[in-house]
């Protein structure tokens, strides 16, 4: 009876600790991003002014919301440096991070993305964009209004090439399509919450 007890609550202990760490590890980054009670919507189209902090040119800019402590963020960076690989050449890329805890360099960051694109530590650009949470995409055509805020793909891992959103975006921005429509899934925030990129 003894050995019956003690086999039933080892094995409910077991199932809980994988209901914990599948909740830690994965479902909660598939629940949508609450939104801040103090947030400020930005409009899809407004006009996005970064001058103070940021160089352009007539190109499109392409910014990428990132936090190196946020797992949806590192299962997203081969994505992302295939996206600058295929279209570096006609948008400019740039990578924000975004983590209160820990300082970064510039060097770590390119390192990891293997691209030598400029890297801000400005939270400053995700309230300008009203970007909520990492990672999270950001594309400005050339005259600097808002074309694209969303998701990256509908998968964790960027594997549905047939939920591709920001590649969609940038395909579209470069046909120069300058009425898009995004789904809900692509334009609703996923991922780690802002300020401190967690969940």
């Amino acid at each position: 009876m003894k050995k019956k007890i003690l086999l039933s609550v080892w094995f409910t202990l077991l199932l809980f600790s994988i209901g914990f760490l599948f909740w830690q590890n994965e479902f909660k980054y598939s629940l949508p991003t609450p939104i801040p009670k103090n947030y400020h919507v930005i409009a899809m189209g407004a006009k996005i002014d970064l001058s103070q902090c940021c160089a352009y040119d007539n190109k499109p800019v392409f910014f990428h919301f990132f936090n190196p402590d946020c797992p949806c963020s590192r299962f997203n960076i081969p994505h992302v440096s295939s996206l600058i690989k295929q279209y570096g050449d006609r948008v400019n890329f740039k990578i924000v991070v975004l983590n209160k805890k820990k300082t970064f360099s510039i060097e770590e960051i390119q390192e990891k993305f293997g691209a030598k694109v400029p890297v801000y530590f400005d939270e400053g650009i995700a309230e300008k964009c009203g970007v909520i949470s990492t990672p999270q995409a950001v594309l400005l055509d050339a005259d600097h209004n808002l074309y694209y805020r969303g998701n990256y793909n509908k998968t964790r891992y960027c594997t549905d090439t047939k939920s591709n959103y920001a590649q969609m975006a940038i395909d579209s921005l470069l046909k120069q399509n300058f009425s898009p429509s995004f789904n809900a899934l692509a334009l609703r925030a996923y991922g780690c919450s802002l300020p401190n990129c967690t969940k």
